[in-house]
């Protein structure tokens, strides 16, 4: 609760400030003519051989006596139009401020879809209001965002719990069923709950930035992660063929490694059975470094291939199998990119399959290198 004392509007010191203003113009303008009527009006004047005085008439002091008054007069009617004419100006000015200020209560009551769309031509207030709006649709989209990712998050985690309830309520009407199956049924599915667990806390590491920064070497966590995922590969009957120079990075090695598995494991699983191939390459530009990983699989649409980041979705035809995942392999990799500053490209191939590339700023020179 805000506890701050209330305080004079920004119209109305506006206004004061533009009355103040042209007031202090007039009496400049003002001392500026009396100047120069004391410049060439004599003090005196001799009148003593008119036919209406004699002597001297003081011409100064009967100016100062006419003077006065009228500029009296100018100020007060200077005063009157500047703080009118101030007001209506400043609430004109002031106009497009409010209707932010209306666009920004809807916000904060939860109201993401109402957008200001200031007319006019472009000055600071139609700047500021475009960028509002700018950040609007990217809030509405990150809260959708948000709900689909809950909703789907909420399934994934129901599903294992469900498969689960439902052998415990068969074993219990069946005594006579095997224990043995049971138990291995059971230990695949808690399994399963464990690892989508771990990745939805490796998206969540990874979108909150919480790690170290470090120099590493993609084309070496490339091998790493074909090393590793070399026995999956063999089972589907893929070959993996790393190739690529050193290529220096800035970031986190255990999440570029989680990164590339990630990119490797989707690549032999969604492949072609039997006769497969995988292709990782890594190669530095002048200011960013690359992996790419190319598979050979069925045709993919373009439409398909878009919706491939998104959590828990999945093309047609690609099943989730034994070693399917979790559906967050490649959203994973999405967050990673990034957190690490980078941007992932998607694209099918002509003749099957998909070409995935990953950029990233390239590590600065060491010095004396």
């Amino acid at each position: 609760m805000d506890r701050r004392a209330p305080g004079l509007s920004i119209r109305l010191k506006l206004t004061l400030s533009y009355a103040g203003f042209l007031m202090l113009a007039g009496a400049l303008l003002l001392a500026a003519v009396w100047l120069f009527l004391l410049r060439y009006v004599p003090q005196r004047a001799d009148i003593s051989g008119t036919s209406f005085y004699g002597g001297v008439f003081p011409v100064q002091s009967r100016l100062l006596h006419i003077f006065v008054p009228k500029a009296a007069e100018v100020l007060a009617l200077l005063l009157v139009s500047g703080l009118l004419g101030g007001w209506l100006l400043a609430g004109r000015m002031l106009a497009p401020l409010t209707r932010l200020t209306d666009a920004t209560r809807m916000a904060a009551n939860g109201s993401l879809s109402h957008r200001i769309r200031l007319p006019g031509r472009r000055d600071e207030f139609r700047e500021l209001a475009d960028a509002f709006d700018t950040m609007l649709a990217q809030l509405e989209a990150h809260m959708a965002e948000q709900q689909r990712f809950a909703a789907n998050a909420s399934h994934e985690l129901r599903t294992p719990l469900a498969i689960t309830q439902t052998l415990l309520d068969v074993a219990r009407n069946d005594p006579n069923r095997d224990g043995g199956e049971l138990d291995e049924r059971l230990r695949a599915v808690n399994a399963r709950a464990i690892d989508l667990t771990d990745a939805l806390l490796l998206l969540s590491r990874a979108g909150q930035r919480s790690f170290t920064q470090e120099r590493v070497d993609l084309s070496l966590i490339a091998e790493e992660a074909a090393e590793t995922l070399l026995p999956l590969a063999e089972e589907h009957g893929v070959a993996i063929e790393t190739s690529g120079d050193v290529t220096p990075a800035v970031g986190s090695h255990a999440l570029l490694l989680q990164m590339t598995t990630n990119l490797l494991h989707n690549a032999i699983v969604h492949n072609l059975p039997g006769h497969g191939t995988v292709q990782v390459k890594t190669g530095i530009g002048p200011e960013s470094v690359m992996l790419t990983a190319e598979n050979t699989g069925e045709k993919l649409s373009p439409q398909m291939v878009s919706t491939l980041t998104e959590p828990f979705q999945r093309g047609a035809g690609r099943i989730r199998g034994d070693h399917g995942g979790v559906g967050l392999g490649l959203a994973i990799v999405k967050t990673i990119v990034q957190a690490h500053d980078g941007t992932l490209t998607l694209a099918p191939r002509a003749t099957g399959g998909l070409c995935v590339t990953v950029e990233l700023p390239a590590a600065p020179l060491c010095a004396g290198s």
